[in-house]
């Protein structure tokens, strides 16, 4: 149960970091069209990338797939881009559609940031360590910490549209750009084509001290 605790707590901190600012901006963006009122369409949306996130984690962690850690960055970056642009194009009351391509896009787009998960487990476990208990645990802490974004993105959409009376699409289009501008930024800087000499030694530190660990989501290096 300690271990079951200790990475449960690893999967918590994976998200609420600065280090993972890439992944606050694509939950937030996800959830950005949504209101209290969507609140199964937002349990579907999470479902979905839940399953596509898992799919690939359990896969990079057990060496099944490999990913080189600077397309995985990159990757990840555009999945943020995407979805901000996305909530260019959503009207009011569209979003609550019994299906939208946006679970689709929360599927495959959870794959992807399921190989930057996966870099973050592995370096804390011990080649010899039964690692279902850890992948369990660390994917539970995952799935609570997005949860709790998912909430407060709701909560701060309530403050501003309901109480400050802001009419929705306008904050979903200024929030969105604010998210689109940085992942842009972030694409550009993360490149996988342009020449860095420090790319393998940038890709990512990990502090396993029982404690916390600092994160950039990448993919398992061979």
């Amino acid at each position: 149960m300690n271990d079951f605790g200790l990475y449960f707590t690893f999967g918590l901190e994976h998200i609420f970091t600065w280090e993972a600012l890439d992944h606050i901006l694509f939950v937030t963006a996800l959830c950005l069209r949504y209101q209290f009122k969507d609140y199964r369409q937002i349990l579907v949306l999470i479902t979905a990338f839940t399953i596509g996130h898992c799919t690939t984690l359990v896969l990079s962690t057990f060496n099944i797939i490999s990913v080189q850690s600077r397309l995985t960055e990159f990757f990840i970056a555009l999945t943020i881009l995407f979805t901000a642009i996305s909530n260019v194009f959503v009207k009011e009351g569209a979003r609550r559609h019994k299906f939208s391509f946006i679970y689709v896009m929360a599927l495959l787009f959870g794959m992807i940031h399921g190989l930057g998960f996966a870099y973050g487990l592995k370096s804390m476990l011990g080649k010899n360590e039964n690692i279902f208990i850890p992948l369990l645990a660390f994917n539970c802490g995952i799935e609570t910490a997005q949860i709790l974004l998912a909430l407060v993105v709701l909560i701060v959409s309530y403050i501003f549209v309901a109480i400050g009376k802001v009419p929705f699409r306008y904050w979903l289009l200024f929030i969105s750009g604010i998210i689109f501008g940085l992942s842009l930024q972030m694409s550009i800087d993360r490149n996988p084509f342009k020449e860095n000499k420090n790319d393998e030694t940038n890709s990512g530190v990990f502090i396993n001290d029982g404690r916390r660990f600092s994160h950039r989501p990448v993919a398992i290096l061979q």
